[in-house]
């Protein structure tokens, strides 16, 4: 055997010694735990719990389309800052064709948002008419 075998063997064999650690340091762990668990059942036990507040109320109330919209425009902006998150680690390597993308990328984000903000998509309190300013 040459050299290379030899290493190239000592090398997978370590790989697997650290596999079969691991697995046998899970199978251990999940022993110990199922021992050692605490198995008391109960009324209190069925109740979902979170936070330290046990749920008062019904789990399916309805919420207000805002959150779900808030919620897809948070997805929507973060998802944005991913994407200048990579333009920014790469600036050297696209130079400034890269910085004219991301500032065209920037401008129509920012065109969207005062849309988002012209229609009433950020608004959380609902506006105040006229006729009740007159009051």
């Amino acid at each position: 055997m040459s050299q290379t075998t030899t290493a190239l063997i000592a090398e997978q064999w370590a790989v697997g010694l650290f596999v079969l650690a691991v697995l046998t340091l899970c199978a251990v762990a999940a022993g110990v735990a199922s021992l050692l668990g605490g198995r008391s059942w109960g009324r209190a036990k069925s109740l979902p719990f979170e936070s330290g507040v046990v749920g008062a109320g019904s789990a399916r109330q309805r919420f207000s389309v805002k959150f779900y919209l808030v919620a897809m425009l948070f997805v929507i902006f973060d998802i944005e800052a991913v994407f200048l998150f990579g333009w920014a680690v790469a600036i050297h390597e696209v130079g400034w064709p890269g910085f004219w993308g991301a500032a065209v990328f920037i401008i129509i984000l920012l065109a969207g948002l005062i849309y988002d903000s012209r229609v009433g998509a950020l608004d959380w309190a609902p506006r105040h008419r006229l006729s009740d300013r007159s009051t």
